[in-house]
């Protein structure tokens, strides 16, 4: 286990609790997509999916999230099955501070890359759930 630690701070933002995530954070995925609001990502099918799959051997692949400028950079997010990524400890980079939605957000956004459509999106995730085909992808 490394030397970084989970930091979870609450604060008040128009009067409801919001969580920030700070960096240092050792939380896996489906850790993360359970502690944020379900209906600020009603539409997102990717993260019904992930909320509903089993977690699998994710421990050794680490996700990696850092700031380029005014980009939030995410890394890791294309490698093994979605078990195994869901199972995956996400590392965000000293001094960056993000909402937990925010960061769930932006790694949605690289698991999807926000360019395909609805039909590919289905087709991919549908491939990435059968074992076989995910080795292939691999």
């Amino acid at each position: 286990m490394s030397g970084c630690f989970f930091i979870l701070t609450f604060v008040l933002e128009c009067d409801k609790k919001a969580k920030t995530i700070e960096g240092g954070i050792q939380m896996t995925l489906r850790q993360l997509i359970q502690s944020v609001n379900p209906n600020d990502f009603q539409g997102s099918a990717l993260f019904q999916q992930l909320k509903e799959i089993k977690p699998e051997y994710g421990a050794n692949i680490r996700i990696k999230v850092r700031k380029d400028g005014n980009t939030i950079s995410v890394t890791n997010v294309h490698v093994g099955s979605l078990g195994d990524i869901v199972a995956s400890p996400i590392d965000v980079a000293d001094g960056l501070h993000l909402a937990d939605s925010e960061l769930l957000k932006a790694i949605l956004g690289e698991m999807s890359n926000e360019g395909f459509t609805d039909a590919d999106e289905e087709l991919f995730w549908d491939d990435m759930t059968d074992l076989q085909k995910a080795r292939i992808i691999r």
